[in-house]
């Protein structure tokens, strides 16, 4: 006997609520743990003492270590200036981690022309707003341009030599990069279609030296740079064909594994975003979620719009799988793509903000996050040592004091790492 569709449908919807439920039900409990700790703070007062005792004392957390971000492609480029002061407006007061385009054949369509004074005026607004910046991709045969050389081995010498200026010539502005981005899959058919130079000139060299050199020159350029490798796959050839081949004397040339997590095509659901942080984690390496996507209505052939059941949905799988994944230790980085729905990636809603800069149900939520319930304001008293204790979220921390009916203010930040008291030094 056939069982019906619907009731299979029904079975496999009530299936994959249970298996959420099991991910999510320890989530708050991982939270506690991974994210926050137990902070011991010195206060020193502007005399060189420890502030007196019973001073009362208040603390706010100003940004989390935690990188919750999203591409930056629109800043300053969106239809009108009202948009563009919408769009910085809603980026700024939820995000602190930005990712630039580096895409080569658009970065560089003539040769020796760059786009490095659009790279400066992003960099100059995040650091303005306290927004941690990455350059993606270094390297990526989706695309090449029309001056590229026709021999192979000329133009990989000319994508090594962009590597390295781009990491050098940014240092210090931009210390985080995709080097090299979806090399598992690098001869897919867009890519012997698109860039049959770079393609063949990695089929020569072979996808593990190719990636090897890659990240060997953005590490002479900045020894410093966080490096990540960046893909789309989450199957074994991922693993197996550039992650285990990215070492050197068995030792990692990478320093960030990066997972895309575009959800055009249907929502991925707490267990396979489980799933997928577990099979990456046994690297050791911390996981950036680089790409993530879900789109806020369905497509038809009027075009691919948003509507309110679509962002109800979006917001719905948004809160969950932030939470998975803000729930998992290995995990220290989300990226959105895109942030608007104006001019956006395949012309899917995919926005927290609309084309027209409202905020989505989805924003609303993820802020609620990210600047409410994982966010730490408190207030305590010194001790007669001048100390003060207080357990918070991870991150960067403003303080303020009154002493003799003086305000005093510091700063600092608290980490992991943060096992010896904290000297604040107030003014």
């Amino acid at each position: 006997m056939t069982t019906p569709a619907s009731l299979l449908g029904a079975r496999q919807e009530a299936a994959a609520e249970a298996s959420a439920a099991r991910v999510l039900a320890d989530a708050d409990a991982r939270i506690e743990q991974y994210r926050k700790g137990d902070a011991v703070l010195k206060l020193i007062a502007p005399d060189g003492k420890p502030l007196p005792g019973d001073s009362p004392v208040k603390i706010a957390q100003t940004r989390h270590k935690f990188l919750f971000g999203s591409n930056i492609f629109k800043l300053g480029r969106c239809r009108t200036p009202q948009d563009n002061a919408g769009y910085e407006k809603h980026f700024a007061e939820m995000l602190n981690y930005a990712t630039l385009p580096f895409y080569w054949w658009s970065y560089e369509r003539q040769k020796g022309q760059t786009e490095d004074a659009r790279s400066d005026e992003i960099v100059r607004w995040c650091k303005a707003h306290n927004v941690t910046t990455k350059g993606h991709p270094l390297a990526w045969n989706w695309g090449e341009q029309s001056w590229l050389p026709d021999e192979p081995e000329e133009a990989m010498r000319l994508q090594l030599e962009r590597i390295d200026r781009c990491v050098r010539r940014f240092k210090g502005d931009i210390d985080v990069w995709d080097v090299v981005n979806e090399a598992t899959h690098y001869d897919r058919d867009h890519a012997k279609q698109n860039a049959p130079k770079l393609t063949e000139a990695i089929r020569r060299m072979g996808v593990g030296e190719y990636v090897r050199q890659a990240f060997r020159t953005a590490r002479n350029a900045n020894p410093n740079a966080t490096l990540v490798i960046n893909d789309y796959r989450t199957d074994p050839d991922f693993e197996n064909k550039v992650i285990c081949e990215l070492v050197d004397g068995g030792k990692p040339l990478y320093d960030v594994i990066g997972i895309q997590s575009h959800m055009h095509g249907g929502y991925w659901g707490a267990q396979r975003a489980w799933d997928v942080c577990e099979q990456f984690s046994k690297f050791k390496k911390p996981l950036h979620f680089t790409e993530t996507t879900v789109v806020s209505g369905p497509s038809s052939d009027k075009g691919w719009l948003t509507t309110p059941e679509g962002e109800e949905n979006q917001a719905r799988c948004v809160t969950e799988f932030y939470t998975v994944l803000f729930s998992h230790p290995a995990v220290e980085a989300i990226t959105w793509w895109d942030f608007t729905d104006q001019d956006a990636w395949q012309g899917a809603p995919a926005g927290f903000v609309r084309a027209d800069m409202t905020p989505k149900p989805a924003y609303d939520q993820l802020k609620a996050l990210v600047k409410g319930k994982w966010w730490t304001q408190t207030e305590a008293q010194t001790a007669s040592d001048g100390e003060t204790r207080f357990r918070g979220f991870f991150g960067q921390y403003k303080l303020t004091a009154r002493s003799a009916d003086r305000q005093l203010a510091g700063s600092f930040t608290f980490d992991k790492s943060s096992a010896e008291p904290i000297e604040v030094r107030l003014a």
